[in-house]
């Protein structure tokens, strides 16, 4: 099969029929094989019954509903492991991703060679309270990530089958899917400017507590790629430095202390000093610190996935 176009979706019933119309024209217009796989994370619009009816009337339609509302990143990750396409397309359910798109980024996987393309919405119709902080964690995604895109948050991404199928996107993740595919030797990514349609039907899911969310995950995911099989180069490094800084501390303080008793002048009791509890609970903190990496270092090397690498190729294997 040629195109897997997955499309998460949570209330979306009165714009399916008008999405996978769209989608049927473009790509049949291409003479390419495919499947349009709608994620229904929960629906409780009528949502999951309009899937089942697109899907007696077309076979390329196929449905997978979950259980509750989980999320998109859930919903993704359900739709990437369904995936039989050698390129996934994925894009949004609320008509604002266009599907005349996705003959340029198909090609721009099969001939140019990408592993990844991300959309990029130049000309946004959204209000500014969700185009100003879209802004700022773009920016400050591309800082952590060292990944150069303008919208990291854009759902019309296209894929090589490969990346789809070696990464796995959880929680709130799928926002730094570039950021994962990268980590997991996927370097070749591409961006594309695509056209952005204002919202036909419904409303939008987008809110705050989304936007503060997606930057704690930014740290929980840098963290857990950089230091996740290795947490004691993290807590170790960290409770080595606090506990020998209050370490120094102290013995400068009764150093001190010495000195002047030595010279028979009057000292300040070292008990006395805010220095003194400072530096003891420096030292408390970096030996609790030292025995968190020490502990995590032990779930690691537990871990049934402690040596489960992603191998691209074999030879004479």
């Amino acid at each position: 099969m040629d195109i897997s176009v997955v499309i998460p979706l949570l209330n979306e019933r009165e714009s399916l029929p008008e999405l996978v119309a769209r989608i049927h024209a473009t790509i049949t217009g291409m003479g390419r094989t495919y499947e349009v796989l709608l994620i229904d994370d929960g629906s409780r619009d009528g949502s999951w019954e309009e899937i089942q009816r697109l899907h007696a009337a077309d076979p390329h339609v196929k449905g997978i509903r979950l259980g509750r509302n989980y999320g998109k990143s859930p919903a993704l990750n359900e739709g990437f492991l369904a995936a039989q396409g050698e390129v996934v397309i994925t894009m949004d359910a609320d008509l604002q991703d266009d599907p005349a798109e996705i003959p340029e980024l198909y090609g721009m996987i099969t001939a140019d060679g990408f592993d990844l393309v991300s959309g990029w919405k130049k000309k946004r119709y959204d209000p500014l309270s969700k185009t100003l902080p879209t802004k700022l964690f773009n920016a400050t995604t591309r800082w952590a990530s060292g990944v150069q895109l303008h919208d990291f948050n854009c759902g019309l991404k296209a894929y090589r089958k490969d990346v789809v199928k070696a990464i796995e996107v959880y929680g709130e993740m799928h926002r730094y899917i570039p950021f994962i595919a990268k980590k997991e030797g996927f370097h070749k990514i591409g961006e594309k400017v695509v056209q952005h349609h204002a919202r036909k039907y419904g409303v939008s899911k987008f809110g705050l507590d989304r936007f503060i969310n997606g930057f704690l995950d930014l740290l929980t995911i840098t963290f857990v790629f950089r230091f996740g099989k290795k947490p004691m180069h993290f807590f170790g490094a960290m409770g080595t430095l606090m506990f020998f800084l209050g370490f120094l501390a102290i013995a400068w303080m009764l150093g001190d202390k010495l000195y002047h008793v030595m010279s028979h002048q009057r000292a300040r009791l070292v008990t006395d000093q805010p220095l003194f509890y400072l530096a003891l609970t420096a030292m408390i903190i970096g030996a609790q610190l030292f025995l968190s990496g020490f502990v995590a270092e032990l779930v690691a090397r537990n871990s049934p996935e402690r040596n489960s690498y992603r191998v691209s190729e074999r030879l004479g294997l």
